[in-house]
């Protein structure tokens, strides 16, 4: 039986190493060019080929997006990218562009091509459209239920489908918005989006007594454009019979905690379906992790079908009930001490937890003696990226994180 693939955003080469180490089976990455996340890292073209060397040698893939809307001067360089990435050896390049994807097919005929989320599939005769087109992947739209997902998959079976399982999504429909462009002249389909959905938006009268008036939907405040996260954890099994053969997280803006954080639950709980069924769903472990990280209010948004109430009011973002405490750089494999790298303020005494993809996974470190490298001890580790010995004969592995909760 083929598995679900889990797939990971990675911003830049240290974050694709995160996600496969907590169990990712592919990452999406972006190129310095033609991504819809040009803010992020990304990568050249030299880390691409790196990229895909190392996710090859163990087993796992690379999807690359290529996902803007052309310009005309984007055509010749386009042709000279999809060129290289067929070169490279990549899994396949996501584009949304129909003039791209006919260049992609022209120029790099050896070349997977995945249909972007933001060609706004939502029917299955599009899928079919594609298919006839040389397209080995369609991720569908988010705005569908299961049960159009499901007769998607059943009109076109041999169509590999994916979808988003977990993060950010935008008020506008599939991502295809024009807000970031009008307020800031950024496009974001161009890749430049500055979120400006997530603003703290306030109504002002000119020359008025008052000065300015809030702006509010209601008495929950102002964030009236700032969409929930999706969540659909508890939909793994339903995603999967429906046909779904890649779950997709955001965030290629995310930081490396919160990749690990959401990467790890996800792998956790598509292994434990596959182990005891749907009734995975019952363990609580993988719902509260995602709690642990930042992250809005969620919503498993179409999913059942319609739904208005996909908006979080009350503020942008909330911190999670963690934070990120130190990055462990070197195991101790004699039971002794583990390396670390500090992220975040922490003394003797502290309590830290263990996040890592091992059976040390949530237990608890006592913080009972710290060294810096000079063999100096340490009381409280307040220097930013200090690396410290921390003492413990708790099973540490390097790429764990330590962390506390707020």
């Amino acid at each position: 039986m083929k598995k679900i693939e889990l797939l990971s955003p990675a911003g830049d080469m240290s974050k694709l190493k995160t996600a496969f180490y907590f169990g990712a089976d592919a990452v999406y990455i972006g190129g310095k060019n033609f991504s819809l996340r040009a803010l992020a890292g990304n990568f050249t073209d030299e880390e691409i080929i790196d990229a895909v060397s190392f996710a090859h040698s163990i087993g796992k893939k690379v999807y690359v997006t290529v996902n803007i809307f052309g310009r005309n001067d984007d055509i010749t360089a386009a042709e000279e990218y999809f060129k290289f990435l067929e070169n490279a050896g990549i899994d396949g390049a996501i584009v949304s562009d129909t003039g791209l994807i006919y260049l992609a097919r022209e120029v790099a005929p050896n070349l997977p091509v995945n249909l972007s989320t933001q060609a706004n599939t939502l029917n299955y005769k599009t899928v079919e459209f594609w298919k006839k087109q040389g397209l080995k992947r369609v991720i569908l739209a988010r705005e569908l239920s299961l049960e159009e997902i499901k007769t998607i998959h059943q009109k076109v079976p041999d169509m590999e489908i994916e979808t988003f399982i977990h993060g950010a999504m935008c008020i506008s429909y599939s991502g295809r918005c024009l807000l970031s462009d009008y307020r800031t002249g950024r496009s974001s389909n161009r890749g430049e989006c500055v979120q400006a959905c997530r603003w703290h938006y306030e109504i002002r009268e000119k020359d008025s007594e008052c000065g300015y008036l809030e702006m509010q939907e209601d008495e929950r405040g102002t964030y009236i454009m700032n969409s929930k996260d999706l969540n659909l954890l508890d939909y793994i099994d339903e995603l999967d019979k429906a046909g779904v053969c890649s779950f997709k997280i955001e965030g290629r803006m995310k930081s490396e905690y919160y990749l690990a954080t959401v990467v790890n639950a996800y792998r956790r709980a598509i292994d434990a379906y596959y182990a005891v069924g749907e009734s995975y769903k019952e363990n609580s472990l993988y719902q509260s992790e995602l709690k642990k990280t930042a992250h809005r209010e969620f919503t498993t948004a179409f999913i059942t079908g319609y739904n208005d109430r996909t908006v979080n009011y009350d503020d942008s973002q909330s911190k999670g009930t963690h934070k990120f405490i130190a990055n462990v750089i070197e195991s101790n494999k004699n039971r002794d001490y583990a390396l670390v790298e500090m992220r975040n303020r922490f003394k003797v005494g502290d309590v830290l937890e263990i996040l890592s993809p091992s059976e040390s996974f949530n237990k608890l470190v006592t913080v009972v003696k710290l060294e810096n490298i000079k063999g100096e001890q340490v009381f409280d580790a307040k220097i930013v990226q200090e690396k410290l010995k921390l003492f413990t004969d708790i099973p540490l592995n390097k790429g764990d994180i330590l962390r506390a909760k707020i």
